[in-house]
């Protein structure tokens, strides 16, 4: 601002001295132009600086994108009474096109659960729209499920959430907007982070960062699946694609299918994903992040699936999606030592 002020004053000054002789009226208009050009390129640089995605935004736009809706893809695990509190929840929101249940359990859903989630499907449907409801069964027992590839899936955009987290249906909608903004990317609700620990050796070591890591600096490069939008092509990659020694740890080991699938869409975009603001209740048990070791076993995950790519495909950002409409004051968010830059809008389509 200082030099900006200073700028200001010796432009007056250079107007006041040319504006005494007509016959430089020509610098005059040259200056003015010099000023004006100056101006807009600060501008755009801000601007692209500002908007982490912009490099790659214009490409992603123009990402085959269905005029649709989204579609939920639930993970559950034996626990019915929180897998109806959040159908009943999330068949609400109005540009839900299809719920897609993934049961990985040893018996198939009992007749009087899939009648009752049905009928609140039904019911909760209003003005002529249509929710379908289908149950994915899966014969293993893997947290791989939740990305296995769903045929003849009509929507593009998936919003994968676990079955004790609610958002509300405008946070859900306005992360659908901002997905739609940059549709190859993942854009979620849980952020997470990583770092280089070690340089040496045999390469690069990675660190594992939680929650705290991402308050303190600002900064992260995960959103975790459990409330996160992404492509449906993504589920093909990781059946598909993603190397056979990542799927068979996440199985063994009963986590980071998160983690795998985050690095799988960086390596594919070169891209960070998007976190977006919203307030999460997580109505189940803490579950396997509250287990002593947690951030070690995802820390030897991140090494170990870096390695089966050659490099580590995560991409660091500190830019956080807010919708505007629902905030007070417009400004960059301090989160402890460092800054989280933070673009305010509602209307991203």
């Amino acid at each position: 601002m200082r030099g900006s002020f200073w700028f200001n004053r010796r432009t007056e000054q250079r107007f006041r001295q040319f504006a005494i002789t007509p016959v430089k009226s020509l610098k005059i208009k040259l200056l003015l132009c010099c000023c004006i050009s100056l101006t807009v390129i600060a501008f755009t640089s801000s601007a692209s600086s500002f908007m982490a995605w912009t490099n790659e935004r214009s490409a992603l736009h123009h990402s085959s994108v269905s005029g649709k809706g989204y579609s939920i893809v639930m993970n559950t695990w034996k626990r019915y009474d929180l897998l109806k509190q959040s159908i009943k929840h999330y068949a609400l929101c109005p540009r839900l096109e299809s719920v897609h249940i993934v049961w990985s359990e040893p018996s198939p859903p009992s007749h009087s659960l899939m009648k009752f989630l049905h009928h609140v499907i039904q019911s909760r449907s209003k003005d002529g729209r249509h929710v379908e409801l289908k149950f994915d069964i899966n014969k293993d027992d893997s947290l791989n499920n939740r990305f296995k590839e769903i045929k003849n899936l009509e929507t593009d955009a998936v919003f994968s959430i676990d079955d004790d987290v609610f958002f509300s249906c405008s946070s859900v909608e306005f992360a659908f907007d901002v997905w739609q903004s940059a549709p190859d990317t993942m854009v979620g609700f849980v952020p997470r982070s990583h770092w280089v620990v070690s340089s040496r050796g045999n390469g690069e070591k990675f660190k594992y960062g939680g929650w705290w890591s991402v308050w303190w600096t600002g900064t992260y490069s995960i959103v975790l699946s459990k409330a996160a939008f992404l492509h449906k092509k993504y589920f093909s990659l990781y059946t598909n694609e993603m190397p056979r020694s990542i799927r068979e740890y996440v199985t063994k080991n009963r986590n980071c299918e998160d983690i795998a699938m985050s690095i799988l869409v960086a390596n594919a975009t070169g891209t960070p994903p998007i976190w977006v603001k919203g307030n999460i209740y997580e109505i189940g048990s803490t579950g396997i992040s509250s287990l002593g070791g947690h951030s070690d076993r995802r820390t030897e995950c991140l090494n170990r699936f870096a390695a089966e790519y050659g490099r580590m495909p995560l991409v660091s950002t500190t830019l956080k999606a807010v919708d505007g409409r629902n905030t007070w004051f417009w400004d960059n968010h301090t989160h402890g030592g460092g800054n989280s830059r933070t673009l305010y809008t509602h209307n991203l389509t």
